[in-house]
This record gives structure tokens, sequence and C-alpha cells, in this order.
């Protein structure tokens, strides 16, 4: 029997009493449905589960994702091609070399994003699996765009209801300095529009879609657009709608890109391995052509 207990009152629990070594009962996976629907993202802890077992749980709760946007990404060392690899190793499990161009593309996942973002289909859910974890920092924080939606006045509402902004992995990494792409990889990042307010179908509830991936507001001078990204980020992030995830190996946390936003935090990267897994959800559509908030 799983036993969920809310981190905030309307954001994050945790679910405990589960085995994903097996497949999910029905009333296991709704007890999960429901819970990440209603708090945006769940963690459950104490999981000894391999890929292929990580794979099977995810792709219970919808189609996986199986194009990884990075960069030097035919340097797989997981058996997966879908899975992503969200960790400070090499192919060979070592860790990287501290000029390795994929280390500087990982210090992106820093910076407050919602995963694939930058694709036409964007992410719904996301699930991150510690497989090993540095003795300090690494934390991953989490966002409540629901809650910050409902935090602003009226007027701003209305203001953002109807705004398309434009995403990109060469617009975030451009806030680091990272500008070494391969023509492939421009052609791959091209900017995609997405709504910048959502409804949620399953909750009913509206959220702001914001990440560091967005460089454009359609209709509005790139300046003034970033200002109010960054007001937004500003907004977004204050302590109040935030949690931040302490790992312990074994934990699986599932979250809702439609409703939150997460960063990674930082640790000595160049001293201890963390070996992170992740497998991504797509969701039904573009944002265009979902329902309008």
């Amino acid at each position: 029997m799983l036993t969920v207990t809310p981190l905030k009152p309307e954001f994050g629990a945790r679910i405990e009493g589960a085995d994903l070594r097996r497949p999910l009962s029905a009333e296991e996976f709704t007890v999960m449905d429901a819970t990440i629907n209603r708090y945006g993202f769940i963690v459950i802890p104490g999981q000894d589960i391999d890929d292929d077992q990580q794979m099977e749980f995810a792709a219970r709760f919808g189609p996986v994702d199986e194009t990884r946007a990075t960069v030097d990404v035919q340097k797989q060392r997981l058996k997966y091609s879908a899975m992503n690899d969200i960790s400070n190793l090499d192919e060979k499990g070592q860790i990287l070399a501290a000029d390795d161009r994929r280390r500087f593309f990982s210090l992106g996942n820093r910076l407050w994003h919602s995963d694939s973002s930058f694709k036409a289909t964007p992410a719904k859910y996301s699930l991150l699996h510690a497989r090993s974890i540095p003795p300090s920092g690494g934390e991953t924080e989490f966002a409540d765009t629901r809650g910050a939606w409902e935090a602003l006045s009226a007027e701003m509402q209305a203001q953002l209801r109807d705004l398309v902004c434009d995403h990109s992995l060469i617009y975030s990494r451009a806030q680091l300095g990272f500008s070494e792409w391969t023509e492939a990889e421009r052609r791959q990042f091209e900017p995609v529009p997405q709504r910048l307010v959502r409804r949620h179908a399953e909750s009913g509830r509206i959220a702001l879609f914001l990440s560091s991936h967005i460089g454009r507001i359609h209709g509005m001078p790139t300046p003034e657009a970033m200002m109010l990204i960054r007001d937004l980020l500003e907004h977004s992030t204050q302590p109040c709608f935030v949690h931040a995830h302490r790992w312990a190996v074994g934990d699986v946390v599932m979250w809702d890109n439609r409703t939150s936003l997460h960063r990674g935090r930082a640790y000595d990267d160049r001293r201890y391995k963390r070996d992170m897994r992740r497998v991504t959800l797509l969701d039904v559509a573009p944002t265009l052509e979902q329902e309008a908030a």
C-alpha cells in the first residue's frame, strides 16, 4: 500500500511503499498519477532498479521521447539511446575532463528550465533516478509555476495570457557563453514557439510555461521581452514556490514539466561522480495546438 506525504501544501509529495522492480498495479498507477497531477512532482525513495525497469516504469505514464538533445550525442554510455545521461561521466564511465564541451554544455542544467521546451512537442513528465551521488551538493530544486501564476495580479495575467515565446537550447547556453555548435546542432536546435501560459488539463489550473531556453517573445522587442522573462523567473522561483530535493541513492523523482521548473545545483564535478539517468515522456501535442488558457 502506498503512502503519500505532501512536501508543501500544494507542491511536491513523497510516495513510500512502492517497488518499481515490478510492474505497477492499477491501484498504484492511479495513486501516482493523481498525486503528480495534484502536486507537480513526486519523490519515490529506495528504488534499486536497472535501466530496463526504469524504462518500463516510465512508459506506464505515456510515450517515451526517443530523441536526446545534447552535444556529441554519438558518445553514448547507456544501454538505451532514449535514456538521458544526466551525469558528469564520459562514455567509459570516467569523470569528464574539465574542458570537455559536454561538461560545459551540461552546466546549463543549473539554469531554471523545463525539459524539452525547445522541442516542437515538449515534455510531459521527466523521471530521474539516482545511481550515485556526490557527498555534498548536486541537489535539484523545483518551482511551482501554477502557484506562481495564481499569485500574479489580474492585470499581469491579462498581459501574459496570449503571449508566444521562442525556445532553443542555443538561447539558454548563450547565457553561459557557450557558442561552440556544429552546423547539425544549430539545425537541430532551431527555435520553436510555445505558449507562455498553459492550462493543465488534468487539474484545470493555469501555469506559466517558463524556461531559460526562452530567447524571444513574438511581437515584443527582445530587450523588453527578456526583461519580462527574467522578472517572471524571479517571481516564480521565490522560496515560497520552491522545494529543494536532496538526493539519496535509489531515489526516483518524477515531475510534470507543464507545471514546474527545475534546476540542478553545484557540486564538485571534477572530483566526485554523479550518475543520474532520466527518461522523458512526450506531451500530447505542441502547445500552440493545445487548448488556450
